[in-house]
């Protein structure tokens, strides 16, 4: 069964997320989407590896692991980074970095010298490094997981999201070609029976042509015309297309920008808006540039000249032979009404054509190289002046020629921005600065993690978030440190019922003043943070120390603390994050190298999100 998924369908879909942002009466109706950037994942990346049926010697830290016979034969080994109850962090994979062990391999430890004695089966595998991210998975697992370490977010607005499409530079000491807007590029399927209409630069579809362009003042034109039928290359010293050009840098009149209004054979330019500052510093990239905002000026501007159906282009498909010389109007016949194209003729052949009137209503067209007159009762075949009103002109029963008549986008040129310019992807500016938040985003971390949550809800309830930004972390009120918890070490407590609690610490922060209490930021994961399979929460017990295993540092929880701290809201000296774990969809998620912060920083990250 023959079929596509259309870009009609990609465009619907970009669109529809930023009209999600404002939509419904009020910031809490279901109608309205609350979309949130997060930043996670401040520790490492490693090779991680579950293990199971371990045997009672233990894997250390720095050790190394094998599958095989012998270490010297073994098809997969790796050092020890971090010892977990149920899986291993490893780097320096071997013998290739493209090894793996079989599920249900049996793994045991190596010292250097020999094998240690401590064995496990092996689970799950999943390879990274630093520099070489693993590929995220689309699975709830994975959710679930990526919900654990999400460090903070920031809530996305119509103000911080643009529909946006691949950048063209206007240069025209390249010696470019563009290709001109048409309604009718198409691939050759590979199974025949078809032929394709490719564009001048090879285009088989509108939606890779490469049509418009931006200028040096951050106007953006459409190309209605590209030299001559097959497209030219644009030579050095072209005339910028402008709204405003210089003498003798060509015209610009109703919206069109011509290179050169005298001769034939030039470029013709649509003038479709201008980038506003604030977009640019936001939005304009090195690959993508913004369509504008619904109702910004220039666009509404360029949306009130739209003519439906109104023609601009009529191309000489072939300049034919035996026609009668001279200048020649003819009606532009079709489904429209009113389209009226002038012909220069010498030698008997077609030389140059423009539009005098173009008319409205066309979905199909065409122009009669033939003699004339009316055709119940409209004009038809050449005519000697504009109006079409003097005698036709005879063309001789040798003549031949062809001209191929664009129909514009409906609605006309300017009419659907993202529809004419192939708006399928959206963009999302966010900066982040310093720890802003009151201090949802900390500064003396990094992250390896960004992407986009729809409606999370608010911690403990299932009211949406509305907040402009969400801590993701726990937090605990430290008092009496006996030295410095360190970025990215575990802590543990001894729990009330002598179990153990687990975290991994994501930002420790000093009160002022201080240098024994601070607030201490962290995450917990069950693939990290379990004792006897569950992650036990940290409790407000004032004699049950936090311990750092790397710091050694040891504190006790503040436990009359009760206050708002660096972003988190503590009660008896705890905090929990203001995301309600694993509530909302995941609709965007990207594993990357670390991105280090600092107090003075800013992150300005743009996301592009293609659908």
């Amino acid at each position: 069964m023959a079929a596509i998924i259309s870009d009609k369908f990609r465009i619907f879909n970009a669109t529809q997320f930023l009209e999600s942002l404002s939509e419904g009466a009020n910031d809490t109706d279901a109608e309205r989407t609350r979309m949130y950037f997060f930043v996670g994942r401040p520790q490492r990346w490693d090779a991680y590896l579950e293990i199971y049926n371990k045997n009672a010697t233990a894997f250390v830290a720095g050790n190394e692991v094998y599958v095989g016979a012998s270490y010297a034969g073994a098809t997969f080994k790796g050092v020890i980074r971090e010892v977990y109850e149920n899986s291993l962090l490893l780097y320096a994979i071997g013998p290739t970095t493209t090894s793996a062990p079989a599920v249900g391999s049996t793994l045991k430890g190596y010292n250097g010298l020999a094998d240690t004695g401590a064995t496990a089966v092996t689970g799950v595998y999943r390879y990274s490094t630093e520099d070489v991210p693993p590929v995220p998975l689309d699975n709830q697992t994975e959710k679930f997981d990526i919900y654990d370490d999400i460090i903070a977010a920031k809530r996305i607005t119509s103000d911080y999201a643009r529909t946006v499409i691949r950048r063209y530079n206007w240069d025209a000491a390249a010696g470019l070609t563009f290709d001109m807007w048409k309604p009718d590029y198409s691939s050759t399927p590979g199974s025949g029976g078809q032929i394709g209409k490719t564009s001048a630069t090879g285009a088989t579809n509108i939606a890779d042509a490469k049509y418009y362009v931006i200028n040096s003042q951050y106007e953006v034109f459409k190309c209605l015309y590209n030299g001559d039928y097959n497209g030219q290359a644009i030579p050095a010293g072209t005339n910028e297309p402008k709204t405003t050009p210089s003498a003798g840098q060509g015209s610009y009149s109703n919206g069109i920008f011509r290179e050169d209004p005298a001769a034939p054979g030039k470029y013709v330019w649509k003038y479709m808006y201008t980038i506003p500052t604030d977009d640019v510093l936001r939005f304009l990239s090195t690959d993508f540039m913004p369509i504008v905002a619904k109702g910004e000026a220039s666009r509404l501007a360029t949306e009130g000249l739209a003519v439906d159906g109104a023609i601009d282009v009529v191309l000489v498909e072939n300049a034919g032979s035996n026609l009668p010389n001279g200048t020649h109007y003819a009606p532009i016949l079709g489904d429209g009404t009113g389209g009226i194209v002038e012909l220069v003729v010498s030698g008997g052949t077609i030389q140059s054509t423009s539009v005098v009137n173009r008319g409205s209503g066309y979905t199909y067209a065409n122009v009669a190289l033939e003699n004339g007159a009316t055709v119940a009762g409209a004009p038809y075949g050449l005519y000697s002046d504009s109006a079409l009103t003097t005698a036709v002109n005879t063309v001789g029963s040798t003549a031949v020629g062809a001209l191929e008549v664009i129909i514009p986008p409906q609605g006309g040129h300017g009419s659907n921005f993202e529809q004419e310019l192939n708006g399928k992807r959206v963009m999302t500016n966010i900066r982040l600065t310093y720890a802003e938040g009151s201090g949802d985003f900390p500064v003396d971390n990094d992250f390896r993690r960004i992407g986009i949550i729809k409606d999370p809800y608010a911690f403990g309830t299932t009211t949406y978030a509305t907040t402009p930004s969400l801590n993701g972390v726990y937090a605990v009120k430290v008092t009496g440190a006996t030295a410095d918890y360190q970025i990215d070490e575990v802590i543990s407590q001894t729990t009330a019922s002598g179990g153990k609690a687990y975290g991994t610490v994501v930002s420790w922060t000093l009160d002022s003043g201080s240098t024994t209490a601070g607030v201490l930021k962290y995450i917990q994961s069950p693939s990290l943070h379990t004792d006897n399979g569950v992650v036990r929460p940290f409790e407000s017990n004032g004699a049950n120390r936090i311990s750092g295993a790397n710091s050694l540092a040891e504190g006790n929880v503040s436990t009359g603390t009760n206050a708002v701290l660096n972003g988190a809201t503590f009660v008896a000296g705890l905090a929990s994050p203001e995301i309600h774990p694993n509530s909302g969809e995941l609709i965007y998620v990207e594993n990357r190298r670390l991105i280090t912060r600092a107090s003075d920083q800013i992150e300005d990250i743009k996301l592009v999100i293609e659908f």
